[in-house]
């Protein structure tokens, strides 16, 4: 069985030479390729989608040299910056780059989000459907609507709703973070749209493999999106357990998952999706 994590991050150090903005704080320190390659060996994870974390801006550097090193191994959803110079002019060409599948967009805080509200990604999403550029979003809950709205005016564009949703944080309670995911089910309906139960043992009261509290929660997704648009991956740099575990809890403690239904979320799903050839 392949298997395929739809979210891993790697970063680089804050250097003079190479500045972050200022506008979110990394949860360890960095996390190059090589150290990536060598977890994912030790929980038989085959391949892993970068995509490159927020507090590092709107540049794709160092995702790039891992999948130019091993493109057998990683693939990239990249940074985009509509309001950077010559942005329309770089969607067209966006998968040419090597590794590049697509685009991820983080709409999660005050200074991230204004941007779409301000309408600055209006042009953007009509420029990624009519290239076949899709993107994985970051919406908490209550802007869940803003995804909808984009899913449905822009049916050939393939979304991929990040975490469910979730919102994290030691203040954030299980049950308060799940009360509201029939905003992420509401958008089953549409069949551009699929979800990533990522990250999901960061998101359980319950800190003890194998998280059977949020199990539930994972089938309702399963159940609404199918196996298909249901995407396993780990988000394995803030993981509150081992890499392995992080894919024997779906592999091994989910009786529900099996056969051509486990293969499918735990990485033939999102390969199909986002277009990386098997």
């Amino acid at each position: 069985m392949l298997i395929a994590d739809a979210q891993v991050h790697i970063w680089a150090a804050n250097t003079p030479e190479r500045p972050w903005p200022a506008r979110a704080e990394p949860h360890r320190a960095p996390l190059g390729k090589d150290e990536l390659l060598t977890e994912m060996g030790k929980a038989n994870v085959d391949r892993a989608i970068l995509v490159p974390p927020s507090w590092e801006g709107d540049r794709n550097d160092v995702a790039l040299e891992a999948a130019a090193a091993h493109p057998d191994r990683f693939a990239i959803m990249g940074r985009f910056n509509p309001d950077a110079p010559g942005a329309r002019g770089q969607v067209a060409g966006w998968k040419k780059q090597p590794g590049m599948l697509g685009m991820r967009f983080t709409f999660h805080t005050d200074v991230l989000r204004q941007p779409l509200i301000d309408g600055r990604f209006d042009w953007v999403w009509g420029e990624m459907e009519k290239a076949g550029v899709p993107a994985m979003v970051l919406f908490h809950h209550e802007y869940m609507h803003l995804a909808d709205r984009v899913a449905e005016r822009y049916p050939g564009l393939r979304l991929v709703l990040d975490h469910l949703g979730l919102k994290s944080g030691k203040e954030v309670r299980e049950a308060s973070n799940f009360a509201t995911l029939d905003k992420v089910l509401a958008l089953a309906k549409r069949p551009n749209v699929a979800a990533k139960v990522s990250a999901m043992p960061c998101y359980a009261d319950d800190k003890t493999y194998p998280f059977r509290t949020v199990h539930p929660h994972i089938r309702r997704v399963f159940d609404g999106f199918g196996p298909k648009r249901t995407f396993w991956g780990t988000d394995w740099s803030r993981l509150p357990c081992s890499y392995r575990q992080g894919v024997t809890m779906f592999t091994e403690e989910m009786p529900w998952l099996k056969g051509a239904d486990l293969e499918d979320v735990m990485g033939r799903g999102v390969c199909d999706w986002l277009g990386w050839k098997m």
